[in-house]
């Protein structure tokens, strides 16, 4: 069956292996997929990671390094469940992770391994252990519950599959086992059915198994149903069964019985099996999936197979619902997403036609709204109809598919069925049947709703629109409209009656609706057309509303409209537009406000405003409503945009005369700027706006004019201002306000400085004030500037203006406060002005320095009081100053004392005593001073001060300077070095002043003083610096020191200073020449052990010579440390007396040894004093010497073992091994360390004492024997190496030796027991080289089972030649339980190389076990054409597959084969080059190849190649097959073809069904064929080309007279077809013309034909014509008059109509009050008596029946 026509369409939606997924992974443990939204793939390597595949984007998946056992997508939402067992445990984590919110939502640890998992709803997990089933909630915190434990029959199963029914009542779970013994292929289903609510469990036989809800006739719940498929094997029979069964069964309702059916297996697939069981809700198919790829499908409800087909040659390891579709996803291990869909246009016909099952073909149809079942619906339905079956024909034409009987033809056909008393009406039961089954459409609402409203029933109307049972429409609206109004409008807001609609509102004055339904109708639109695909992006409600389209307070109003929208998809009258102006001036007259209101929302309508703003205020402002026209400018002119720049200044002018403060407020909001700004200006100078006009005015002198009513401006405003005036105007303004009123302007002139400074600039501000002689404006100008600004001159002007205003204590406050002011200008100007205050001169004079010029000032005009107060209270400091220049002024000095006096303590003495000292008038303090002295002051210049004045006295000062503490001795012993030396030196000495006394000293030559004190001081910077070379004084005080200084002194720390001193200064001699005469004469000092030392190592420095004689004189000194210092100072022979002096015998053997270098000496010395240390360290310099074996007897004297790795590398070095070996047997005595035993048996090796070997490895030791072994392998002495690694069993290396030994079968029986790869490979190697191919073979058949080691094993043999044995090891190694894909890949790359007969072969019996790639490299190296092609397909590579061939055909090529290839390529060129190949090898069956190309080739470019080639024909039969597709080039080819052939038939009949070739020139090509045949298909393609001339021209020149007349009816043109009239009487040709009378009856003119016929004496043969033209005219005569009359009679009544239902409705309104409803109708009020005639309203009677009441409707 071809694939169109099946009932069940297959395509592949992705392929795994396309987007990235490697095939290995394609597998049931690794790829999952829960619904039909995503696939999830799990990945091991080359990292671990998790593919996320979303169905909507296949080719864009999400990668996550996530680490899993198991991976689930959620099937609804993007979240991730995970699992994954615990490190050396049987328990699994399990996690959910939100991949959106990148959260992870919750995760539980299983306590039990979880074997089987999936997502049972989208809030569900299942969870399968070994023993129990859980489910595991993701809201809340909740933890998995536990549901049924497994039943027996699934103990060993794999569980493939776990579901639940919608309500989670009923519980699935299916596991596979291996089948029984006689038959293991076939698998075993096992399933456990499980009631949550009865806690029972079912164990059942079945593989796959489904559940599904079916709506049983007569019962209103729906039935729970299981499907089951099983396939057992008993007693060598197969059985395959599907079954259905109701679970749960309602008690009292109708259940659903049970069915089975027969699933059959093709022999083929007697070994296969059922793996799921997908279920179609959509359609009710069972659709069942098998391993190996067979789908059988079956009605759900009667379990009647439907189709049975293979839909994949790979096995199928996961299936999926696809409920949008009711189909199913699949999964095979080639990695292909299949879907499978029911073809909506087949399955019926299919089912009717193929099955001849007309009863499920109907079923299908009605419960799939399919096409293809409408005969067999509507024959039903007649039939029912006939046998009066109304309620069975209701319910038929209710479900009919694509509701082909849901027509007027229907309900006109119920209408006409009598009515029998008693009996529910026909009619009534079909509208009732509908009502149950759905919603009504336009026609069926439009009748029923008539019924009602006729029976005055609108709340049925209410309820049926409420459940949207009616398809609502304008009619409809008209028709409810005359009972209720409401409900009228909400029918046609629903029907999208758009000017009904409006007119509704409008009568209920809702006119703010009226613009929010026109927004909706517009929205609605854009919405359809995002909707529908007609624009290119999405518009979302949101969007929308952003617009301001759609507000939130019209949803409920939108939301009913769209619904309305979406449920027809149609869209009349878009944008209606009602008539605005109208509907403003309506509100107007009743409601301004509401008119105000309505105007601003049309002004926000998208799309502008439907009328003028301009339009809109002229109707306020006719009604003088000036406010209510403003409200609306201000509103709608809030954009502030050029083009209301009228408007603008309309709004301000109406304001300016009627509401000045109105307009006020409106321009000092800001809000306009694009009115006519002059004429405002004028408008407010006019209402007294002076601020307002100088803010438009632009001219200076309107300015000027305005600006002069400071009476009338407010101050701030008026300054404010001044802010917008540029610089000059701005200073020509404050000019004439000054001029016009100085006084009374002045403030606002200095606010206006004040705030604009820096605009008008400082300078400008002053010389206006200076200008008018302002100096009180200057005043307050500046005093506002003067903290911001640094200007001295600024300052000084202010302090000046400030004086000239009287304003002292201003002046005084800036003088104390300011920075910046010139000093000396001020201070000019203060004394030429002569304050009667002199303080601010004091503070200008006290700040800046000037306090003598104050002072002068002054006592020059008799101010002593001021000179007493700032020395008393301003500044103390500067009574110095003062005092000095009162003395320069010749004050009397009483007053000068009595001013120090009253200042005392606070004066300060030092500069004071300067001033005083400089004048010679220091004796004048002498009071001062002593009265201090008095009060105890300490202050160290009083005392300075006091000591001067006794020393120039001469009053005992030696007496002062020793007992006074407080005098700076620096000061005065300066003071004292020109008046006595030696009072300078007492007080330097008292204040430790080192410079001065050392100066002090060295000018006046007093030597003695100085050494004494340097002794004493102890002070290492004092005697560095007397001790300096460059001293010139340096060689009197060494003499003095030492001659007198330290004989004098008693304290050792002075003497330890001045030594330290003198070394550190290095005068060696010198300090020689110091400690000969402190120690080796008798003093305090001689037996001191520091000056010994010091002594003996300063002669050490200084003069070797002397030092042998200290040694022998001096007892008491640091023997060892003076002795090292003698090594160092190379005195060997001098250390070596001073070592044997203090018995020190290992250091003066090292002397001799280290220094002296003298080993007889040594060896000497260590027989005279026989000490093991002594002997030790000879032992130690003979064996750096190299005397080995002397250093080996004196380490065995010192009974030494420390030394021991030494000896031993220096005896291998000299390799005397025999006294290694005793110096070892010593060491061994004393120490157990691993090197000693490993040496000393290395020692044996090496001496050949093997049998010591032997007996040393068995007795206890502590040798490393495994790396004495290596050493000595790797020194060649396998025999002792043999003896190590055959004790300690260390197969391998003994292998390896045995192989040095050529001892090679006790090689591999020691690598058998090593068992180690690379043991094995080396003794594998050694045997190869020795050619012992047998063992090689045992050894290698060890070594390629490990994937690494094979290459080297099969690069090793191939490098020498053995490629028979290689090929033999690896024939050998297929067999091996190990066996892996690198033997058997390996084993091919051999064949290929070296035995290329066996290739083939090998590679079809282990095609599944070959590394493909590897081995597709080694076939294109060897040129093996014909494998490599094989292993191309097997690889799926059909592209290189197919390039090989066509490469390599000789070899390679095979015509089915190869068209196998073709269809499976990828890239589309390679179709192309298989045209080129099949045309130029194999040109025979090239139609056979573009047939199967047929459908991926483009054909254009095929027809191109051959046409190219020049072998057009021989693809004729490719191009007859594919032209159906309608393409140029092939109709353009074929036609060409039949050309050449003359084939007039096959070619008219390719112009007929193939239109798309260039007709204008094939016809061109074969207007001047031969054939005439082939001329008159030209004429035709003229004709049909719309060329009617041409083919006119043509078919007259070959007489074809019919075809010139079809060609010119055909035109539609007159004037061809009257020139084709005067052809025919031209060529005489007058039976032509009476037939194109008729041909062209419609085209031509009656008076023409009669005309020409009666001017050519043909009226005969234009008589029929005539006759006809007459009878047709008189028809359409009747014909109007006949419409004209009736449509008369329908004006008439319905003019009567109208007048009695107005009269009716007048007579109600009269006779009954306004709060009750009008009385019913007769014969309406619930009974069922026949209403009365309504022939005088131009309605016929209607028929007597009642109407039911339709509550259940």
């Amino acid at each position: 069956m071809a694939a169109a026509n099946a009932p069940i369409g297959m395509k592949e939606v992705l392929t795994l292996p396309s987007i990235g997924i490697n095939p290995q992974f394609i597998t049931f443990t690794n790829v999952t997929m829960e619904s039909d939204k995503y696939i999830c793939v799990r990945e091991t390597a080359p990292q671990n990671g998790v593919v996320i595949i979303d169905m909507n984007m296949p080719m864009q998946p999400l990668r996550r390094p996530i680490t899993a056992d198991s991976a689930l997508m959620n099937p609804n939402s993007r979240i991730l469940a995970l699992k994954a067992q615990l490190p050396g445990t049987t328990q699994d984590h399990l996690q959910i992770f939100n991949i959106e919110m990148k959260a992870k939502m919750k995760s539980h640890q299983m306590p039990e391994q979880v074997v089987f998992w999936k997502w049972i709803s989208p809030k569900m997990l299942g969870l399968v252990t070994q023993t129990s089933v859980y489910h595991w909630s993701i809201e809340g915190d909740s933890e998995p519950v536990k549901m049924f434990e497994r039943t027996a029959n699934l103990v060993n199963n794999q569980i493939i599959n776990y579901k639940c029914d919608p309500s989670e009542k009923w519980l699935v779970l299916i596991g596979i086992a291996p089948g029984a013994p006689e038959r293991p292929q076939l698998v075993k289903g096992s399933m456990q059915l499980f009631s949550v609510d009865q806690q029972r469990s079912q164990a059942l036989e079945a593989h796959a198994a489904s559940f599904a809800q079916f709506k049983v006739p007569g019962n209103e719940n729906p039935s729970i149903l299981i499907s089951f498929a099983t396939k057992t094997f008993n007693a060598g029979q197969i059985t395959s069964k599907l079954h259905v069964i109701e679970l749960g069964a309602q008690p009292g309702k109708p259940s659903f019985s049970k069915k089975q059916a027969d699933l059959f297996f093709p022999p083929d697939f007697q070994d296969d099996f059922p793996v799921a069981m997908q279920i179609s809700h959509k359609y009710s198919l069972i659709y069942v999936i098998t391993k190996l790829g067979l789908l059988f499908v079956y009605d759900l409800e009667t379990a009647t197979a439907v189709y049975r087909n293979r839909i994949s040659p790979d096995p199928i390891f996961l299936t999926s619902e696809a409920s949008a579709v009711g189909g199913f996803y699949s999964i095979n291990r080639r990695g292909q997403v299949l879907l499978a869909t029911v073809n909506e246009s087949t399955i019926v016909p299919f089912v009717s036609g193929q099955l001849n099952n007309l009863e499920l073909a109907v079923n299908l149809a009605k419960r799939g709204n399919l096409p293809g079942a409408e005969n067999l619906v509507v024959q039903r339905f007649q039939e029912l109809f006939a046998q009066t079956k109304y309620k069975e024909a209701a319910e038929l034409a209710a479900e009919s598919p694509q509701g082909i009987l849901r027509t007027p033809d229907t309900v006109a056909k119920f209408q006409s069925v009598p009515v029998q008393a008693g009996q529910t009406p026909p009619l009534l039961q079909y509208f009732g049947t509908l009502l149950t089954r759905g919603k009504l459409n336009v026609f069926e609402s439009l009748e029923l709703s008539r019924l009602v409203v006729n029976q005055n029933k609108k709340n049925l109307l209410e309820n049926w629109l409420a459940e949207d049972k009616l398809e609502c429409s304008e009619e409809l609206g008209d028709l409810v409209k005359t009972v209720d109004n409401d409900l009228a409008l909400k029918i046609y807001i629903k029907a999208r009656a758009t000017p009904k609609v409006v007119a509704a509102f409008a009568e209920r004055r809702e006119f703010d609706k009226i613009l929010i339904y026109s927004k909706q109708v517009i929205a609605a639109f854009f919405f359809v057309l995002a909707f529908s695909g007609v624009m290119m992006c999405d518009l979302p409600f949101y969007v929308l509303s952003s617009w301001g389209i759609i507000s939130p307070s019209c949803s409920l109003l939108f939301g009913e409209f769209m619904h309305q929208l979406f449920m027809t998809k149609l869209f009349p009258q878009v944008g209606y537009t009602p008539d605005y102006l109208f509907l403003l001036q309506t509100i107007l007259r009743t409601d301004p406000q509401g008119a105000v209101n309505f105007a601003l929302m049309m002004s926000q309508m998208e799309g502008g405003c439907p009328v003028d703003y301009n339009t809109i205020t002229d109707l306020f402002l006719q009604r003088n409503l000036i406010r209510e026209a403003t409200a609306f400018l201000l509103d709608v002119l809030k954009p502030n945009l050029p083009e209301h720049a009228f408007l603008q200044t309309k709004v301000l002018e109406i304001n300016l005369v009627t509401f000045p403060n109105v307009a006020d407020a409106i321009l000092a909001n800001g809000m306009f700027s694009h009115y006519d700004r002059p004429r405002i200006a004028q408008l407010c100078e006019k209402a007294g706006l002076y601020v307002r006009a100088l803010q438009h005015y632009t001219e200076l002198p309107d300015i000027k004019r305005v600006i002069v009513n400071t009476h009338a401006i407010e101050p701030q405003s008026l300054v404010e201002f001044f802010g917008t005036l540029s610089r000059e105007w701005a200073l020509e303004c404050m000019k004439d306000l000054l001029l016009v009123n100085l006084r009374g302007n002045l403030q606002i002139i200095v606010q206006v400085a004040k705030e604009y400074c820096e605009q008008l600039g400082v300078e400008a501000c002053i010389k206006l004030f200076e200008q008018f002689k302002s100096y009180e404006g200057l005043y307050f100008f500046l005093g506002s500037y003067l903290s911001s600004s640094e200007d001295p001159d600024i300052h000084f002007k202010y302090i000046e203006a400030a004086a000239k205003t009287g304003q002292i204590k201003e002046v005084e406050r800036v003088t104390r406060e300011s920075n910046f002011y010139d000093a000396e200008k001020t201070k000019n100007f203060l004394m030429e002005a002569k304050l009667p205050d002199a303080r601010p001169l004091i503070n200008v004079c006290d700040r800046f320095g000037f306090v003598p010029d104050l002072t002068h000032y002054l006592y020059t005009n008799n101010m002593l009081r001021y000179i007493e107060g700032y020395v008393q209270k301003v500044n103390p400091g500067n009574a110095p100053l003062v005092v000095g220049q009162l003395l320069d002024d010749e004050c009397p000095e009483d007053f000068i004392k009595g001013l120090i006096l009253s200042v005392r303590s606070l004066l300060p003495v030092e500069p004071l005593v300067d001033e005083c000292e400089k004048r010679n008038r220091l004796r004048l303090l002498t009071q001062f001073l002593e009265h201090l002295v008095s009060e105890g002051s300490q202050d160290v210049h009083v005392h300075n001060a006091l000591g001067k004045i006794i020393i120039d006295s001469n009053n005992n000062p030696e007496h002062f300077l020793t007992t006074n503490p407080y005098y700076d001795s620096r000061v005065v012993g300066k003071y004292c070095e020109k008046r006595d030396p030696t009072l300078a030196v007492v007080a330097y000495r008292r204040g430790q002043c080192d410079d001065e006394l050392i100066n002090v000293t060295n000018k006046n030559s007093l030597f003695k003083l100085q050494a004494r004190y340097v002794v004493e001081r102890m002070d290492g910077d004092l005697w560095e610096k007397v001790l300096n070379p460059e001293n010139e004084y340096r060689r009197q005080l060494i003499d003095q020191v030492v001659s007198t200084a330290l004989p004098e002194s008693k304290s050792p720390e002075q003497v330890s200073a001045a030594v330290k001193a003198f070394m550190t200064a290095d005068l060696p001699h010198e300090l020689i020449e110091l400690l000969e005469k402190i120690v080796l004469q008798n003093s305090a000092f001689s037996g001191n052990f520091n000056l010994q030392n010091l002594l003996i190592l300063t002669a050490i420095k200084a003069d070797p010579s002397r030092v042998m004689d200290y040694i022998n004189r001096l007892d008491n000194f640091d023997g060892p440390a003076v002795g090292e210092v003698a090594v160092e100072a190379q005195l060997y022979e001098e250390a070596f007396a001073i070592f044997k002096k203090f018995n020190l015998n290992v250091q003066a053997v090292n002397v001799l040894l280290d220094n002296i270098r003298s080993i007889d000496r040594a060896v000497e010395f260590a027989f005279r004093v026989e000490e093991d240390a002594v002997w030790s360290q000879v032992a130690k310099a003979q064996l750096r010497e190299g005397l080995v074996s002397d250093a080996i007897e004196s380490f065995i004297r010192a009974d030494d073992a420390t030394q021991f790795l030494d000896v031993i590398r220096a005896s291998e070095d000299a390799d005397v091994y025999p006294d290694l070996v005793r110096y070892l047997l010593m060491v061994r005595q004393k120490v157990k360390e691993p090197k000693v035993d490993s040496e000393l048996i290395y020692a044996y090796a090496k001496i050949d004492r093997l049998g010591e070997i032997e007996e040393f490895i068995l007795m206890p030791n502590v040798a490393n024997l495994q790396n004495v072994g290596d050493r000595l392998f790797d020194e060649a002495l396998y025999e002792a190496a043999k003896i190590i690694f055959a004790f300690i069993s260390n197969w391998a290396k003994l292998s390896v030796t045995l192989v040095r030994l050529k001892q090679f079968q006790g090689a591999v029986d020691a690598a058998r027991k090593a068992n180690s790869a690379k043991t094995w490979k080396e003794v594998c190697f050694a045997c190869v080289d020795a050619e012992e191919f047998r063992l090689a073979q045992i050894c290698g058949l060890n070594i390629i089972v490990q994937v690494d080691d094979l290459e080297e094993v099969s690069e090793y043999y191939q490098n020498r030649g053995c490629f028979n044995e290689l090929i033999s090891l690896m024939e050998s190694g297929l067999g091996l339980e190990r066996a892996h894909m690198g033997i058997f890949t390996e084993l091919g790359v051999l064949y290929a190389r070296y035995r290329p007969e066996k290739l083939m072969e090998h590679i079809k019996l282990f095609s599944t076990r070959l590394n493909i790639p590897k081995l597709i490299r080694a076939c294109d190296e060897q040129q093996h054409w014909m494998e490599l092609t094989y292993l191309y397909i097997q690889y799926g590579e059909f592209d290189n597959a197919a390039t090989t061939v066509m490469n390599h055909s000789p070899e390679a090529w095979d015509h089915m084969q190869f068209k196998d290839i073709a269809v499976k390529v990828a890239n589309v060129e390679l179709y192309y080059k298989a045209v080129h190949f099949y045309l130029q090898e194999h040109p025979d069956l090239i139609n056979d190849m573009l047939n199967v190309l047929a459908l991926r080739v483009d054909h254009t470019r095929v027809v191109d190649i051959m046409r190219k080639a020049g072998h057009l024909r021989l693809v004729k039969p490719y191009m007859v097959a594919v032209q159906s597709n309608n393409v140029s080039a092939v109709n353009e080819a074929l036609n060409e073809i039949y050309v050449e052939e003359e084939d007039y038939d096959r070619l008219r009949e390719s112009i007929d069904l193939h239109d798309n070739f260039d007709q204008i020139g094939l016809a061109q090509k074969i207007e001047k064929h031969e054939l005439l045949e082939m001329r008159r298909v030209a004429a035709y393609i003229y004709k049909k080309a719309g060329r009617w001339k041409q083919s006119i021209a043509l078919s007259k020149k070959d007489n074809l007279y019919k075809d010139a007349m079809e060609t010119a009816s055909q035109s539609g043109d007159r004037e061809l077809a009257e020139e084709l009239l005067v052809y025919f009487i031209e060529q005489g040709k007058k039976e032509c013309f009476a037939s194109c009378l008729f041909v062209c009856y419609d085209l031509i003119r009656p008076d023409v034909a009669l005309e020409l016929a009666w001017i050519n004496n043909m009226i005969d043969f234009a008589f029929p014509y005539l006759l006809q033209f007459i009878r047709e005219y008189t028809g359409k005569v009747d014909e109007l008059i006949k419409d004209k009359i009736e449509a008369q009679i329908e004006v008439k009544a319905k003019e009567q109509e109208e007048k009695e239902v107005i009269a009716q409705q007048n007579m109600y309104a009269q006779l009954l009050p306004l709060a009750l409803p009008a009385p019913p109708m007769p014969g309406m009020g619930g009974g069922f008596a026949p209403p009365p005639p309504m022939g005088g309203m131009g309605m016929p009677p209607m028929p007597a029946f009642g109407m039911p009441p339709m509550g259940g409707y």
